[in-house]
């Protein structure tokens, strides 16, 4: 039987049964926090969507107002003009053709890729490298695109993906406890916000179930969904 250590059995103490609204949730967290380490806060969503049916899948992304606390290190693939394009916006790597064989034979020194459309043709022989890793370049996320600068930007600033999977369960980090609660708040609304207008129109019922809070070692914190709906 999995136990729990003293520090860990000690947080849960302090945390009520009865859901609480992001602005008590956050500072809450922050109190129990007993790791040594700047731990990453995340949330975690139950939807009323089942993602078998294309048709309900829930994906996304959105630029948080004061990032993630992450550095990202992006890879562009591109060619011509877009190659010192990406450059100039700081892409930290930089592309074409060669960086598909590169990857083929095993690099995968990058949080983050964006292709240009034309590059789609070399790119999608990736699939199954950096799908199963959430790396693979979409339209729908804004990383298959000509405006490589501006793909590059977001991303740098704090740009998270979000996307439900096959337990109906999105998981998404939202900053680190270092963060003024001020910040912590306003990066979560943001989230829950974009996650809320990616409701799709054949989710029947209640959307969102539950939803908690919590941090890298701590325990969860469980959050008012009504307080959250408003939101959107």
């Amino acid at each position: 039987m999995k136990t729990h250590g003293k520090k860990y059995v000690a947080a849960k103490k302090q945390v009520p049964e009865k859901p609480v609204s992001l602005d008590e949730a956050i500072p809450l967290v922050k109190k129990i926090k007993y790791a040594r380490f700047d731990e990453t806060l995340e949330l975690a969503l139950l939807l009323g969507v089942d993602p078998k049916h294309a048709d309900q899948m829930v994906r996304g992304t959105v630029v948080l107002p004061h990032g993630t606390g992450a550095s990202k290190r992006v890879l562009v693939i591109a060619s011509g003009e877009k190659i010192k394009e990406a450059e100039k916006a700081g892409a930290d790597v930089v592309g074409g053709p060669e960086m598909v064989q590169k990857i083929q034979e095993g690099w995968l020194d990058f949080d983050a890729v964006v292709a240009t459309p034309d590059m789609m043709k070399d790119v999608g022989r990736l699939g199954k490298v950096l799908g199963p890793k959430g790396l693979m370049p979409n339209p729908k996320t804004g990383t298959v695109t000509f405006d490589v600068a501006k793909a590059v930007q977001e991303i740098k600033a704090g740009k998270v993906e979000f996307r439900v999977d096959k337990t109906s369960i999105i998981h998404v980090p939202f900053g680190r406890s270092s963060f003024e609660e001020k910040k912590l708040v306003e990066n979560a609304r943001a989230l829950v916000s974009a996650i809320l207008r990616a409701k799709p129109p054949s989710a029947k019922g209640k959307f969102l179930r539950s939803a908690y809070i919590s941090s890298s070692m701590s325990p969860s914190v469980r959050l008012d969904t009504g307080s959250l709906e408003a939101l959107a």
